[in-house]
């Protein structure tokens, strides 16, 4: 089963106003991405994600899981140091963030999800919740 839909508050409440805007005034820092790109995968007992997150380091990333919903945001801070008599030439390193919701077709045990990050691809076991889903009540 493949449920995964993709959530975009601009996109999905108003939609009509997001259609007005020149794409241009919409824009990303550079030296950001402008989305986390994710790869989602599933098992009998599990989602696999897969998130490029490049430019940020751990600490500065937030998982967040809720039934079956994900979220996840990053932060990349860059330092501005800049020495006496040194004149910068280029900055395209900048600060930014980014965030990322999705839902997923089953509920998740929030407890036993594990995240691991490896050269800027932020890997999540996401175990499904055992009893979760739809079950049938009976009337009495």
């Amino acid at each position: 089963m493949n449920a995964l839909s993709r959530f975009d508050p601009f996109r999905d409440f108003w939609p009509e106003a997001f259609g007005r805007f020149p794409s241009a005034a919409l824009r990303v820092p550079e030296g950001m991405p402008a989305e986390i790109r994710l790869d989602v995968s599933e098992t009998a007992s599990a989602y696999e994600v897969r998130a490029e997150i490049p430019g940020a380091r751990k600490e500065d990333i937030h998982v967040r899981v809720d039934g079956n919903r994900v979220s996840i945001s990053a932060e990349r801070k860059q330092e501005r140091e800049q020495k006496e008599g040194e004149r910068v030439l280029l900055r395209e390193l900048v600060s930014g963030s980014v965030a990322r919701s999705f839902q997923l077709a089953q509920d998740l045990d929030e407890r036993e999800v594990k995240a691991r990050l490896e050269d800027g691809v932020l890997r999540l076991t996401l175990p499904k919740r055992s009893g979760g889903g739809a079950r049938r009540v009976e009337i009495e």
